[in-house]
């Protein structure tokens, strides 16, 4: 329509300098277009409507990978703990092996909109996780996954934050600043499948509150504890704002996909193939 507007005032006489004139305002004017596009698009994405259960269901599943302690093994490590410790030198393979392999990660906002309004996502999309608060997630994963420009949600146990061996207010601030996301994982670590009464105000709301106080951002991402979940406790997931919920490994809820998103362990046992082979198998 500009342009239109633009050829009919030159053709009309109103002479060549106004033409120039005009002329050097395209540049702006191709600006302010893509602005309204932009804003178009935002619109658009507000007013989408959301996908049911059925189709957020038929979706591919993106493979999410969960971390918890990066550090050597002890000799008084059980075999069950090894699965939740992985060496820094496989932890450092593993995300290699990812960046080697072409994957992109993503982030919480990214798979709401591609679960529930089909947002593309990035080819070969993995998300990374990091459960329970460990000062190795920030001393040796964090600069680890930096170098790959990748980026992790991290999800926080707020009852050991400033602990020894676990993160402080300033390093959870420094990950969020930094583009991870920082999520929910209760206060204590307590199961969800017990909560009642007053723990959700302890086990929810008290430490969302503190999360938020600490990154000033909103906290909208939550991971089960232990990853079990109950359908009974969903509707205070649901009240309270939460987005998305991840467990581990079982089946996604038939009729709540968005708070039964599937992880798989990042265990310690696994060699960077080993890995890669379970991603391809599990989603």
């Amino acid at each position: 329509m500009l342009k239109q507007f633009i050829a009919i005032t030159c053709f009309a006489g109103l002479g060549l300098m106004a033409c120039q004139s005009v002329s050097n305002n395209n540049l702006t004017a191709d600006s302010t277009s893509k602005n309204d596009t932009a804003a178009t698009d935002t619109i658009k994405a507000v007013h989408a409507k959301a996908a049911d259960a059925a189709t957020i269901l038929s979706r591919p599943q993106v493979p999410i990978i969960c971390y918890h302690q990066i550090r050597n093994w002890r000799p008084r490590d059980s075999k069950t703990a090894k699965d939740y410790i992985v060496e820094p030198e496989n932890f450092k393979s593993h995300i290699k092996m990812l960046a080697d392999s072409g994957y992109h990660t993503v982030l919480p906002d990214q798979l709401y909109d591609y679960l529930v309004y089909g947002k593309a996502l990035p080819s070969k999309p993995v998300m990374l996780t990091f459960d329970d608060t460990d000062l190795d997630q920030f001393t040796i994963a964090a600069p680890e996954l930096k170098k790959y420009g990748y980026k992790a949600v991290y999800f926080i146990m707020t009852v050991s934050i400033g602990r020894p061996n676990y993160m402080n207010s300033q390093q959870i601030k420094e990950l969020s600043d930094a583009g991870n996301v920082i999520g929910s994982h209760t206060w204590d670590h307590h199961n969800f499948k017990k909560l009642k009464g007053e723990d959700w105000l302890i086990q929810l709301d008290k430490p969302t509150k503190r999360l938020e106080e600490i990154t000033g951002r909103k906290i909208e991402y939550f991971a089960y504890p232990f990853g079990l979940w109950n359908k009974e406790g969903l509707p205070e997931l649901k009240s309270r704002g939460f987005k998305l919920a991840f467990q581990l490994a079982e089946k996604r809820d038939q009729e709540d996909p968005l708070y039964t998103v599937r992880r798989i362990l990042g265990s310690g046992y696994w060699s960077a193939k080993t890995l890669h082979n379970s991603m391809k198998n599990s989603f």
